[in-house]
């Protein structure tokens, strides 16, 4: 897929690869995007993948007086987790909840959601809303562009080739303000936008003195609707006055027919979700879809970098071996290189167990641990193991004793044709490591990346939930 493929330590390293490589090269963090874009040559032009993953200090959620700053490596689970976040930025979190799965909220991180630049990136809208900027950074130096400039149209941006995303800067929600993400999609988990709006008010008096309202996936790009915003201003939020800014809302964007859905109905939904988000804000019910204790599945570290997995000097990826550490066990896989880790898994170190399903992170048939976090290794390039540590589904057992999760798949009979069960149980695993009395939302959470062509999911979730009872009677 790739010609070269650099894992680098600095940021330093990484600008010099880009000035050296220019257009012929691409950043890579979680990749989730990328790769599959790649596998679909839909990138033709791109022969060199630079690493970022393995940065230190990149992955660091960080407040400065009223600024909030986001690394380059923060994921998105990392946004959901942060109590900081939730507290003072909670549209963000928001969004980055509903981005894909546990497995690729792990992997994914939010600047790499905005730089696909798609007006459906979930996470677009309440940063606009929230007012954030970008740092890119080239070795001529660092410019700081507000959000509201940095799109140019679908899939465009005012980034050079030269240029990485650095950080991301956004202003603290005050103690006057109230904000809400709310996003339609075709099911429940794993869904693109139909449509995603960001409601963020101000309010003192019972009145509203500050309004932002903005819409994605109605769009070329993700838009504010400023007839809606400047209507609210000075008025309290009753029945009238929500019912007529939806309206407004609603006649702003002129959405266009597409696969997930018509214009007509976007722009009656766009109503619709404006409406229920102002009426939350004046309930104060706007936390409540957002889990307290949500399944993460992102191991001790909670996803974080360690100076075990950061890298202390750069790495050129050719036809080096990828020497890794899987089950407790020492490989070497030569001939790896230009490989997701799912193929370098099953081909090179034959372990058929991760499974195959669909190639483009929507099955967690191969979900794996990677440095403690599971993940689509579907998603993931080879290079990335390179000094990293693994589990696959054959190391769950305890030599002849199998894991809890395993026996109670057999007890509760939750395999059928069994070609999904490696990701359930992989998942299920990782679940009772952070949460060993789960409940069943919980569990539902967990499984939300795990897709199965055989059963209603009903004997899947009882046997997670009977794993824990037998993990319990172990300890």
């Amino acid at each position: 897929m790739w010609t070269h493929y650099y894992s680098v330590s600095t940021i330093g390293e990484a600008l010099e690869l880009l000035a050296q490589h220019g257009d012929k090269a691409r950043i890579v963090a979680g990749g989730t995007d990328l790769l599959l874009e790649m596998e679909r040559h839909q990138r033709p032009g791109v022969e060199t993948l630079i690493d970022l993953s393995r940065v230190r200090g990149l992955d660091e959620i960080s407040r400065y007086g009223d600024e909030i700053r986001l690394g380059a490596l923060v994921t998105h689970n990392q946004v959901v987790g942060s109590t900081l976040i939730r507290e003072r930025a909670l549209p963000l979190a928001q969004a980055s909840w509903e981005v894909g799965a546990p497995q690729i909220r792990n992997r994914a991180t939010v600047a790499g959601n905005l730089i696909t630049a798609s007006p459906a990136n979930d996470t677009i809208s309440p940063l606009l809303a929230l007012g954030a900027s970008v740092t890119l950074s080239s070795l001529s130096g660092e410019r700081s562009i507000p959000l509201r400039d940095f799109y140019l149209g679908v899939r465009k941006t005012v980034m050079r080739p030269d240029e990485l995303l650095s950080a991301i800067t956004l202003p603290a929600m005050s103690e006057t303000e109230r904000g809400l993400f709310l996003k339609l999609g075709l099911r429940r988990a794993q869904a693109i936008s139909v449509v995603n709006v960001t409601v963020i008010l101000r309010l003192e008096q019972e009145q509203i003195t500050r309004a932002t309202i903005t819409l994605g996936s109605v769009a070329p790009t993700v838009i504010r609707v400023p007839v809606a915003e400047e209507y609210l201003m000075g008025k309290p939020i009753n029945n009238q006055v929500i019912q007529e800014a939806a309206r407004l809302a609603s006649i702003t964007p002129s959405p266009i027919d597409d696969v997930r859905s018509t214009a007509q109905y976007r722009t009656e939904m766009i109503k619709v979700l404006v409406a229920r988000a102002l009426r939350a804000l004046r309930a104060g019910t706007e936390r409540d879809s957002l889990p307290a204790h949500p399944a993460m599945l992102w191991g001790s570290q909670q996803g974080r970098l360690t100076p075990e997995t950061a890298l202390s000097e750069p790495v050129e990826h050719n036809e080096q071996t990828i020497e890794v550490t899987i089950n407790g066990k020492a490989y070497s896989l030569r001939g790896a290189n230009h490989k997701t880790l799912l193929r370098a898994l099953r081909e090179d170190a034959h372990l058929t167990g991760t499974k195959e399903g669909c190639a483009e992170g929507e099955c967690g048939a191969c979900t794996v641990f990677l440095d403690g976090a599971a993940v689509m290794s579907c998603l993931v390039p080879a290079p990335r193991a390179h000094g990293a540590d693994i589990v696959t589904v054959e190391g769950l057992a305890n030599g002849d004793t199998l894991h809890p999760i395993q026996q109670a798949f057999v007890e509760k009979g939750a395999v059928q044709c069994g070609y999904c069960t490696p990701g359930f149980v992989m998942a299920g695993a990782k679940l009772l490591e952070e949460q060993p009395e789960p409940t069943r939302t919980q569990v539902e959470e967990s499984i939300t990346g795990n897709l199965c062509r055989c059963t209603g999911y009903y004997k899947i979730v009882e046997a997670i939930q009977h794993a824990a009872e037998l993990q319990r009677e172990k300890t």
